[in-house]
């Protein structure tokens, strides 16, 4: 026979603000605030002197039992408990699971003091249960600094730093959260610890926790300050580069790719991305991600040869035409008007109009408005005339037959 169990909501009035749990034995301070007797001895007996829902400063220690609230409790358990057909209930906590701002300090002091995984890990818990719990953590005073203090610390272990930045990526979004995290870490001359805890987590951490640890990387880039900052690291740069040679989870790769093209906001780190052969390694698998990046690494002259020169480059931009999102698109467009108007490669010119390039070419050009698109698809197609020896379209599925070229 399935036992039947009683699911009961708790007056919150009968919860300690500390430990959310149901008061035993309720004594009140002299602020009026009532606590379960053991949580707010431990509250006192490690040093505070201030009431926890208050914060006020207690002229004295000593509290009284709540002996009305006691009672009430206890009416409470024994009605609950008497229920006919019933076993004795469970306590059923508010919907969606609170954490008390009592609780939350608590919590914070401990990571503060000890950045101990416990700790961390229920404040992850906390994080995911719902928005209304990452909107409290965003606006609870300190919370930001604690959590990114944790990875400015040496010697901690993989475990608090993976946590760490499960936290961060969970709130990331929440008003005001990216800038005071890039102040924190790259306004105040910590990226040098912060840059290694990341580092630590790329190279030893789980498949997800890399994932989040670039995302929360990439949120940090905020302006040329932030992204100069981060492109120095030389150890990241280098993981980076290893993640995508080795790595073949397209989440990660993505997550990746998105913070190459992010710091790539100078020529020197461009050029050091080509020289690590960047060009080859995204030639191999092109996302729209990818594709963003080479429309970046085209600005440059070192760039573009090296998109010319890697021989499965050319192909694979213009399988990718017409096949990926409008601003996806208009990158590879962009790439290939460089290479083959800019820097006038043959053989680029070649693998597009093998690839029936040109028809594709001329359907973006037909549906785009004015604009730099469109200047940039009538180039390619008057530079790759020459190259084109047949402009019949009847090989194009939409039957498009009424283009011609310009």
């Amino acid at each position: 026979m399935v036992k039947e169990e009683l699911y009961i909501t708790v007056p919150s009035v009968f919860r300690c603000p500390i430990s959310l749990d149901v008061m035993k034995s309720p004594v009140s301070l002299c602020t009026g605030v009532t606590y379960d007797r053991s949580s707010i001895q431990k509250w006192l007996e490690s040093g505070h002197d201030t009431c926890p829902a208050t914060m006020q400063v207690l002229p004295s220690k000593d509290f009284i039992p709540n002996l009305t609230l006691h009672r009430l409790i206890n009416l409470w358990i024994q009605s609950s408990t008497l229920r006919p057909g019933s076993n004795s209930p469970r306590l059923l906590p508010a919907t969606p699971p609170a954490i008390s701002e009592v609780q939350a300090k608590l919590l914070m002091e401990k990571v503060d003091r000890e950045g101990c995984v416990d700790s961390l890990s229920k404040v992850a818990e906390f994080v995911s249960c719902c928005e209304e719990n990452r909107k409290f953590v965003a606006r609870f005073d300190g919370f930001v600094e604690v959590i990114a203090g944790v990875l400015r610390r040496k010697c901690v272990e993989i475990k608090a730093l993976e946590t760490a930045v499960r936290i961060l990526d969970l709130i990331l979004s929440e008003n005001g959260v990216r800038e005071g995290l890039n102040k924190l870490i790259l306004k105040s001359n910590q990226e040098s610890k912060f840059l290694s805890a990341i580092v630590l987590i790329l190279q030893h951490g789980s498949l997800n926790s890399k994932i989040k640890s670039v995302r929360v990387l990439d949120s940090l880039a905020l302006d040329p300050e932030s992204k100069r900052r981060i492109s120095d690291s030389q150890d990241l740069i280098s993981i980076l580069l290893q993640l995508l040679k080795t790595n073949n989870n397209e989440s990660l790769n993505d997550a990746v790719t998105s913070i190459l093209t992010t710091i790539s906001i100078t020529r020197s780190i461009r050029s050091r991305l080509i020289e690590n052969g960047i060009v080859g390694i995204l030639s191999n698998s092109l996302t729209e991600k990818s594709l963003k990046l080479l429309a970046t690494l085209s600005t440059c002259s070192e760039g573009r040869s090296a998109i010319s020169s890697e021989p499965k480059c050319a192909a694979a931009i213009v399988e990718k035409l017409l096949k990926v999102s409008k601003t996806a698109t208009e990158d590879a467009v962009r790439v290939l008007w460089s290479t083959c108007c800019l820097n006038k490669e043959e053989k680029v010119k070649e693998a597009v109009v093998k690839g029936n390039g040109v028809t594709k070419i001329l359907v973006i050009m037909q549906r785009e408005g004015e604009g730099n698109v469109k200047m940039m698809c009538r180039d390619l197609v008057k530079a790759l005339r020459a190259v084109c020896k047949d402009w019949c379209l009847g090989s194009y599925e939409t039957k498009t037959t009424h283009i011609r070229p310009c």
